[in-house]
């Protein structure tokens, strides 16, 4: 889940609005103004011809020019799942914005993803363990499974069960399939604010809509030396960097102002909030 906002500023507005203010999802440093990338026209219009596969690594470059990718493993595994196998048939999926999805649910933006895979970077090695809360169509939970592994484990957690099951159909076509028949990749239908215990402690844990407080389940599902990156508050919103250290003890820090849908409950997100 993701921001609600899905409307794209005009090319002037690019220009002079900062970069947290383009679509009220956060990404980046809040006072730093960068185009957004095929805002209102997606890739495949700038570029004739190509599969698929080929536009998707165009978005991938795009987001590394404008500086929103400096991580050579975030470009490798954002080439690898084809953003287009996760959203919705019909849609532009390699447009720099949030799109809806149904049940009043959105995917980030792929500056969004991108964002959020650094932060995650260092506790997404090989064989740990990361959980996604509120997985929606499953991009981010084949992103986070590419890169820990099988010998990893990656969870995605969604209240919505349809979305769980269009999901996984999403992931069962992608480059992540082989880790979802393996069995290191699943997607459960659960209250994603309670995590999911079956499989912690987890080293990353990402948390796709707004809290008011960083829920306790999830601070004590994160294993020392791991992180979890959350966005917090109601009206104003940080994206929240949670670190726990190696004693236990939890240090946190604001990355940028950011605006999400609330973590609430499967009924008041299906009745609009």
């Amino acid at each position: 889940m993701s921001s609600d906002n899905l409307a794209c500023p005009s090319t002037s507005d690019l220009r002079t609005q900062p970069v947290a203010a383009l679509d009220k999802e956060g990404i980046g440093p809040a006072m730093t103004s960068i185009p957004m990338i095929a805002c209102s026209t997606s890739l495949s219009e700038h570029h004739s011809g190509g599969s698929g596969t080929n536009k998707n690594k165009q978005m991938v470059e795009q987001l590394q020019r404008y500086g929103v990718i400096s991580s050579k493993k975030v470009v490798e595994v954002m080439e690898t799942i084809d953003r287009a196998l996760f959203v919705p048939d019909g849609t532009p999926a390699y447009v720099d914005s949030p799109m809806a999805i149904g049940y009043n649910a959105t995917i980030s933006a792929p500056h969004m993803h991108a964002t959020c895979l650094q932060l995650l970077e260092e506790n997404l090695q090989p064989g740990m363990h990361a959980l996604d809360v509120g997985s929606g169509t499953g991009y981010l939970t084949a992103c986070f499974a590419t890169m820990v592994g099988p010998q990893g484990r990656a969870i995605g957690v969604e209240h919505i069960p349809e979305l769980v099951a269009s999901s996984i159909k999403n992931i069962e076509k992608s480059a992540a399939a082989s880790l979802l028949k393996g069995g290191s990749l699943s997607v459960h239908a659960g209250d994603g604010r309670e995590g999911w215990p079956e499989h912690a402690p987890y080293d990353a844990i990402h948390v796709g809509a707004a809290a008011p407080e960083i829920p306790q389940p999830l601070i004590d599902q994160l294993k020392p030396g791991g992180r979890m990156v959350i966005p917090v508050g109601k009206i104003f919103q940080d994206l929240q960097v949670v670190d726990k250290n190696l004693d236990g003890s939890v240090s946190i820090r604001s990355e940028t102002a950011v605006r999400y849908v609330p973590l609430t409950s499967r009924d008041a997100q299906l009745k609009g909030y």
